[in-house]
């Protein structure tokens, strides 16, 4: 139980519905007491704000940050940083696992300290969703899921004994087992509450004090949740340890961005089309690092699983978060996904009090910039080949796709001659089959999965496949042919539009009308659905829908994170082969969030996201570089050709289906009982005890080093001399290109370690699922097989040049330079562009920086949780004034680089000088700027990081 923090006198009650009253700090009492003006706030700040308020005990929040944000003014410089206490965090397993390592190696740092190891304790609630591990081995069959999700528990049994372990040993961390969804959805569909409540001692009476559900989570995709009126966001890995253990979230007041939606979608436009017309929008207006708050009756209309597809592409336009205000939509929702009624009264009535109900008109609220969107202007559109931000109106596809095959590389185009666009190639040797077709072994039939191998390592062993199988020709489409713009993936994926019954119905409907007509999918596109909880099979199959999907292929592969994050699985061997052989554009197709280079597969280079009944429609056309307004999609079983338009569905098809889709007892029914439908998980084993016992011999979880060598002491700030390059890197380089989650290659440091320690190829697994294991996460920083260091000109993968050894600089693998420039004891720094860290929250891109001996990053810009990520590994960020960048410099990695002005006194968002030395001794100065950017972070910098930090604080506040 908790006492009152009430120096402002807002303890005040409310009504819950049911004739007993409810304790809650009250905004609009705040504002009467001559605070600040809080009720032309926006909203979002205004739940930052009740946070702040809540927690204000004079310590870790004071009374100045409660007046500094009560009075947040619309535009002027942001210097004062938010103590932002969540109420809960959101973890997936990609990032949980190696948090939940960093617990644990924190427990057996206290322990060697002689302390209780539970000092060591998540301090608010604590939900993991293991929804990252499953991959498309198998597609195409009835039996994928099935075959997919027993693969999935063989790979990663160590990780999943590991995650039983954490369970009883933290009293507040839960997990969600395999097979139940993604985190997003999940979150949305069943973990948000949108108010919770706790014990309170106010006066020494107990009462219940009842607060916003507001949380971060470890996945820059958590402002999903957004959509349900429910402030949150991504933050790294690192961050949510400090905010586990007690420590608020700081982030510089921030910027609100409104956005006036007025009308109504017009037919033929889905959700989708909408998230990306925002998206690309938004980016035009620069939201980095901002708050977008929807408002205006455009935004009213729209229903809660509408604003959540828009909310969850925040990180693609880069704000902070996309948030909905709370309204009536936000109820319904609540009750129709199987929320009890007292929970829907409590919900209702709580905003009512604080009078944050209703969505907001213009001009009663200040935002910083203010823009206009009209919903009937959104037309049907893709995005891609290599960003999301990049939208096509849809017919201009094939043009788009053309233009992009011949422009050269230098200008985001794949540099090929016009000539080779139009050629195409057999494939004779394949075994794939058409969907379909029952007991037939999937797409992967004959492939590493099929032998409970490592699908990633299938490009490398193709070529000792002994008897590959033949490509059946398909029934309209290009049989065994494929060329440029080829779609060899089409995959209905991803928390962005899984969530959504409208579009998903759609895809559905979309698919028995082409089977209908006589329509197939080529047997070289790898289709597959992989929805974000199990609700949606429920509805696809009360709706009649989930046969005609199966028909075209998009048989369900399993309920997680698949194609999106690259858990695509293997392409046929003799279309990778082809692909690779002939130096093929080809194509894939998603109705994700993310299609950044080499991240949906390392063989495909032209990724669209878009809806997922476009998903099915160019999975039957087979090719990108068509104009489906135009040209046919394919021809039916009468021969005649069938165009997209006849195929599509009106809004009015959707409607009537969408009674099916939300029904309460079905979302009561699928969110209880987890084990129960994964009996899987109750197999795994799990030790026991507070410390955990670490296995010396294991390959995914091992001891980091962050604490192996822990005192009570942090270290002083001082200046970097004498640091060379790890690498120069231009613009948009990803959390992808930095710490890679997909294959390893057995030519990487990470492969020869893998194989050294007796594991086999087919075992290798991939990058994400060793992210409990440093050995193999230090050897895999800028990895990536697209990223170019421009320190070796017309090169891509991971290499470097070393000047270790000498002044000639020879080419080595970027571990092995910086393992050498550590054994001397020289410091490294790293050079990039724009958007550095672009791309889902990845700590080990900052962890893996770290342990690399990289001292400082300079960029032209960062993306904001790398940022972050940076500081909380005791990285120096760095950013070069508007105007300089490497290029202008003339940069290539011969040089010396000191970072001068650091020291006791360093001062966030400060000047320092970058001293740059030429092989030549020529040396110059340049102004960069301090990206420290709060006082907290001043700590973090000086202790070394985030987590010694709060290890030191949580171990000198227990004496």
């Amino acid at each position: 139980m908790s006492t009152a923090n009430n120096g402002f006198s807002t303890l005040q009650q409310f009504d819950l519905g049911d004739g007993r009253k409810g304790a809650f700090h009250s905004l609009p009492q705040l504002e009467k007491a001559g605070v600040g003006p809080v009720s032309k706030l926006p909203v979002s700040i205004r739940l930052v704000l009740e946070s702040v308020l809540r927690n204000c005990d004079g310590k870790r929040v004071t009374e100045q940050n409660v007046r500094a944000l009560a009075n947040w003014k619309a535009n002027t410089t942001r210097t004062e940083e938010i103590p932002f206490v969540v109420a809960r965090i959101v973890l997936q397993d990609f990032t949980g696992v190696p948090l939940l390592v960093d617990l644990a190696a924190m427990r057996s740092a206290v322990s060697r300290l002689g302390k209780n190891p539970k000092l060591i304790e998540p301090l608010v609630p604590v939900d993991l969703v293991v929804d990252h591990s499953v991959q498309v081995d198998f597609a195409g069959t009835a039996d994928a899921m099935n075959r997919n999700l027993a693969i999935e528990f063989q790979r990663n049994r160590e990780r999943y004994q590991f995650l039983k372990w954490g369970m009883q040993a933290f009293e507040t961390f839960k997990v969600v087992p395999p097979g139940i969804g993604i985190v997003h959805q999940v979150n949305l569909e069943y973990l948000a509450k949108g108010v919770l409540s706790a014990p309170l001692d106010a006066n020494g009476q107990s009462e219940t004090l009842y607060y916003p559900d507001t949380l971060v989570g470890t996945d820059s995709h958590t402002t999903m949740i957004n959509g349900l009126g429910i402030v949150g966001w991504g933050v790294g890995g690192i961050e949510a340890e400090a905010g586990m253990l007690g420590q608020p979230v700081y982030f510089l007041t921030p910027d609100v961005v409104g956005v006036h939606l007025t009308g109504s979608l017009r037919e033929g436009v889905t959700a989708t089309d909408l998230a990306l017309t925002i998206t690309q929008m938004l980016r035009k207006a620069k939201v980095v690092g901002k708050f977008v708050e929807f408002y205006g009756p455009g935004a009213a209309a729209l229903p809660v699983v509408d604003r959540a597809t828009i909310a969850n592409m925040a990180p693609e336009y880069g704000a902070t978060m996309g948030f909905f205000p709370i309204d009536g939509e936000c109820v319904n929702y609540l009750r129709a996904t199987g929320r009890t009624e007292a929970q829907c009264r409590i919900y209702e009535n709580y905003y009512r009090a604080q009078e944050l109900f209703g969505m907001p008109k213009k001009g009663s609220i200040s935002y910083s910039t203010e823009l206009e969107l009209e919903l009937g202007s959104v037309v049907p559109s893709v995005a891609g080949p290599k960003r999301p931000q990049d939208r096509i109106e849809l017919p201009n596809l094939k043009r788009e796709f053309i233009t992009t095959f011949s422009k050269p590389l230098t200008e985001n185009g794949f540099g090929k001659s016009s000539e080779e666009l139009n050629r195409r190639f057999s494939i004779e040797a394949v075994a794939a089959l058409k969907p379909g077709g029952g007991s037939q072994e999937p797409v992967s039939r004959g492939t590493a999965a099929a032998r409970n191998t490592n699908p990633h390592t299938e490009l490398e062993m193709a070529n000792n496949r002994p008897t590959p199988d033949r490509v059946p020709a398909a029934a309209g489409g290009e049989g065994g042919q494929i060329g440029h713009g080829s779609v060899v993936i089409a995959a209905i994926t991803s928390c962005t539009n899984t969530s959504n019954p409208s579009v998903m119905l759609a895809a559905g409907l979309l698919a028995r009308k082409a089977v209908e007509r006589g329509l197939s999918v080529n047997p070289l596109v790898k289709t597959s659905l992989a929805p974000g909880s199990r609700v949606v099979s429920d509805y696809l199959a009360k709706a009649g829908l989930q046969p005609y999907l199966d028909q075209l292929g998009f048989n369900l592969v399993g309920y997680g994170c698949t194609t999106c994050i690259g858990n695509s699985g293997p392409l046929p061997g003799p279309v990778d082969e082809a692909i690779g052989k002939h130096d093929l554009v080809a194509a894939s197709v998603l109705s994700g969030n993310r299609n950044f280079e080499a991240r949906v597969h390392q063989s495909i280079k032209a990724n669209f996201l878009m809806s997922p009944p476009l998903v099915v429609a160019f999975a039957l056309a087979g090719r990108v570089d068509i104009d489906l307004a135009h040209e046919p999609i394919g021809k039916g079983r009468d021969g005649q050709p069938v165009m997209l338009k006849e195929l599509w569905l009106t809004l009015q098809e959707v409607r009537d289906l969408m009674q099916t889709a939300l029904q309460p007892e079905t979302f009561r029914r699928l969110y209880q009982d987890f084990a129960g439908q994964n009996p899987k998980w109750n197999e795994i084993p799990s030790s026991t005890g507070m410390v955990y016992q670490w296995d010396a011999k294991s390959t995914y979880i091992q001891e980091p080093p962050f604490f192996t060598e822990f005192n009570l002491k942090p270290g002083q700030i001082q200046e970097i001399r004498g640091a060379r390059p790890l690498g120069i890197f231009g613009d948009s380089v990803t959390t992808d290109h930095i710490s890679p989650a997909g294959s390893i290659k057995k030519s990487a440091p990470a492969g020869k370690y893998l194989m050294e320690n007796g594991v086999t190829i087919e075992d290798f697994n991939s990058y994400g699922s060793r992210r409990g294991n440093d050995r193999i996460m230090t050897r895999g920083p800028f990895a990536n097989v697209r990223i170019k260091n421009l320190m070796g000109p017309g090169t891509e993968g991971g290499g470097t040049k070393s000047f270790a050894a000498g002044a000639t600089g020879e080419t080595v693998s970027i571990y092995d330079a910086s393992m050498a420039y550590q054994a001397k004891g020289i410091p490294l720094i790293v050079i990039a562009g724009q958007e550095y860290g672009t791309g889902s929250s990845r700590d080990w891109a900052a962890k893996g920086t770290a342990l690399l001996g990289v001292k400082a990053v300079v960029a032209q810009s960062f993306e904001r949780i790398h940022r972050s990520n940076l500081v909380g590994m005791g990285v120096l960020p760095l950013q070069f004034k508007e105007g300089i960048t490497a290029q202008s410099l003339k940069l290539d990695g011969s040089e010396t680089y000191d970072v001068l002005g650091l020291g006791a006194a360093l001062k966030p968002q400060q000047d320092l000088t970058l001293r740059i030395t030429r092989a030549n001794g020529a040396s110059e100065n340049v102004p960069v700027g301090c990206r420290i950017d709060t006082p907290i972070e001043i700590d973090y910098y000086q202790h070394g990081g985030i987590l010694p930090y709060v290890l030191r604080q949580l171990i000198a506040g227990s004496k």
